[in-house]
């Protein structure tokens, strides 16, 4: 691949690495110190051409494509990510999962110049594609999914939407629930507070979404083993508090004034841990089951 930051036209044939994926990302990833409102801005002007047509920004490319990218500005304000490698729970040709501490964004964007793909990139500089296949909240610690094959990351997206990916967490909570076992069913719905942060809540109205719940240790703070059986935005984080068991630490949707008493024992962040992954693996179709030790801050409540 060539340096796309270069002042110049490039013309990039695109490989099967880069199928399907939408135009915008592609040009996102590899203009790299490009103002992300300047891509779309080249985007909308019919500057950036796809076998010499004018394109959308959903557009998704095929293998073959000669995309047209016009000179561009790099940003020098914005430092270049630092490489980190993470903790290996699996790796292949396709497939990298990785075991993410608690503190770190999975990728970059709100005020931060980085995260956990974009370190993992610059840790792998030859590595033709990393793409997440999902993403965990920053203070979640735990197992993520790793693409490094488009192919991958189509069929994961879909086994994700087809509930094929077993995915088992554990949480600390306030309380204990009335029973050892139950499922929330509870519709979830994106909106943005008064302060213009964006906040998930319990609506008829919203997205179907269905946690399972065990109870692992019972007390004023019960361990809990979480199944997820939808994916929805802080849906785990959500339910749990409709439920009046919030998670400690939680900073979006806990009790405050709990979670002030606890820092004082040792409560740093929200106790939500990615334990467990059970999948067929996207190429090969092997049954996978992968598993996060627990953290020290979440074992010393079971």
């Amino acid at each position: 691949m060539k340096d796309l930051s270069k002042a110049q036209v490039q013309w990039l044939e695109v490989g099967e690495e880069a199928a399907a994926q939408r135009i915008d990302n592609f040009l996102l990833r590899h203009l790299k110190g490009v103002p992300k409102s300047h891509v779309y801005r080249v985007l909308r002007s019919g500057e950036v051409r796809v076998n010499s047509g004018r394109v959308k920004p959903d557009y998704r490319l095929q293998p073959g494509d000669k995309v047209r990218v016009p000179p561009v500005r790099v940003s020098a304000s914005k430092p270049p990510p630092r490489g980190t490698e993470y903790p290996v729970a699996y790796e292949d040709e396709a497939l990298l999962v990785i075991d993410k501490p608690a503190g770190v964004a999975v990728h970059g964007g709100s005020g931060l110049s980085f995260g956990v793909i974009e370190s993992l990139r610059a840790a792998r500089p030859q590595a033709k594609m990393l793409e997440l296949a999902h993403r965990l909240d920053r203070d979640t610690s735990g197992l993520l999914i790793v693409a490094k094959k488009r192919t991958a990351l189509v069929e994961l997206h879909r086994m994700l939407r087809d509930g094929e990916v077993e995915k088992v967490y554990m949480a600390v909570v306030k309380g204990t629930p009335a029973k050892p076992a139950m499922e929330i069913r509870e519709a979830l719905h994106k909106h943005v507070n008064a302060r213009g942060e964006r906040r998930v809540s319990v609506n008829e109205g919203g997205k179907a979404a269905v946690t399972q719940l065990k109870v692992v240790k019972p007390g004023e703070f019960s361990a809990l083993q979480v199944r997820l059986l939808t994916g929805r935005t802080h849906q785990i984080r959500v339910h749990l508090a409709h439920a009046g068991h919030p998670i400690l630490g939680d900073d979006k949707y806990g009790d405050f004034d709990l979670n002030h008493r606890m820092q004082k024992q040792g409560v740093k962040r929200l106790l939500l841990h990615a334990h467990r992954l059970s999948f067929a693996h996207p190429v090969t179709k092997e049954n996978l089951t992968l598993q996060s030790p627990l953290p020290a801050d979440i074992r010393k409540f079971t």
